[in-house]
This record gives structure tokens, C-alpha cells and sequence, in this order.
């Protein structure tokens, strides 16, 4: 009887340790997600702020620059992609290379131009104007979590604009990818 009672403690002291355990993974799991990655908004759109961004400079080729986001895509489809500069001349956004986005193997490679002028937006201060610039839409076939990268020479954070004291004409401010609706 002593064996059996033996046995019957350590399976469930085991079983209590194993369900506490897990019991405080979860919670920690969501605070990652929270702080490491960019969740699909509810309606479906994928916002991506600069100011969010891994970012990598090349003082030597410019061109090379890219901003970096691990997103979680809970709702696949097609989506149309939009980028958002800030820029003090509405009538040229003066990039002189064109933007790639690339997301597994999906790419997609434009010099943006202005598809529309957001009026007061509370995004960018004088002098500066936000442009937002469509370039083109793709499909994103399966959720999980993807590596979005964006790379042009005006990926540039908003301290190293700052701190070196950079005059800057252009420069992205955010990525979205909004999805495509059916008519």
C-alpha cells in the first residue's frame, strides 16, 4: 500500500508541475508578441510605422537601407500596398531609387509618386506634408508570422534625421497593407 500511494504522490506532483508550467507560458507568450511583433489590425490592415522598425543604415550606399518588421498575419488575402512620406514638395517626392518591399517571395519595386495628399495630418509638423503613394498590391497566401522588409535610401529613423541635423526632403513614414475587398 505504501508503493501505491508513493506512486500515486509523485504522478501528481509531476501533473501539478507540468499544468502550472504551462499555466504561466501563455501570458508570457502574448507579452512577445506584443513587444517583438506587429499584429493584423481586426479589419484586416497591416500598419507598418518606421518609428517601429528594425533599422539598417549603409552610410556608404544609401540605397541599401531597410526597415524590418516581424508581423502576424492572422487573415490572408490580397492587399493593396500604400506608402506614406513625408515630404516638403508635394509635386515630387524625389526619390531618385525606387522602394522594395519584399515578403517571403512576394516583391513588389516602385519609385513612388504621389497618389494622394493627406490635408492636417497629424502625422507629420511643418514643413513637411504627408503623401501617400500607392505601389500595387500582392497576396499573401498562408497566416503565421512573416518578415517584412522595406528598402530604400529614405528609410531613415527619426533620431538619425534628428541627431545629426540632416536637411531631409523626403523620407517614408509607414508601410500599409490593406486588403483587397470583393465587389
Amino acid at each position: 500500500m505504501n508503493r501505491f500511494n508513493f506512486v500515486w504522490v509523485v504522478l501528481t506532483g509531476v501533473a501539478l508541475f507540468v499544468a502550472c508550467n504551462k499555466a504561466g507560458r501563455p501570458d508570457d507568450d502574448k507579452s512577445m508578441v506584443a513587444e517583438n511583433r506587429i499584429l493584423q489590425g481586426k479589419d484586416g490592415t497591416i500598419s507598418l510605422r518606421i518609428d517601429k522598425a528594425e533599422c539598417y543604415q549603409d552610410m556608404v550606399n544609401p540605397a541599401t537601407n531597410t526597415a524590418e518588421w516581424n508581423v502576424v498575419v492572422s487573415k490572408s488575402g490580397r492587399f493593396d500596398v500604400w506608402l506614406t512620406s513625408a515630404t516638403k514638395d508635394t509635386t515630387d517626392l524625389d526619390y531618385k531609387n525606387s522602394v522594395r518591399l519584399s515578403i517571403r517571395d512576394n516583391r513588389l519595386e516602385t519609385v513612388p509618386t504621389v497618389s494622394r495628399v493627406v490635408q492636417n495630418s497629424s502625422d507629420v509638423s511643418l514643413p513637411y506634408y504627408r503623401a501617400d503613394s500607392f505601389m500595387g498590391s500582392l497576396y499573401i497566401q498562408d497566416t503565421g508570422t512573416y518578415n517584412i522588409q522595406v528598402i530604400s535610401d529614405k528609410v531613415l529613423p527619426a533620431d538619425e534625421v534628428v541627431d545629426s541635423g540632416m536637411d531631409v526632403d523626403t523620407k517614408i513614414l509607414a508601410v500599409s497593407l490593406t486588403p483587397v475587398r470583393r465587389q
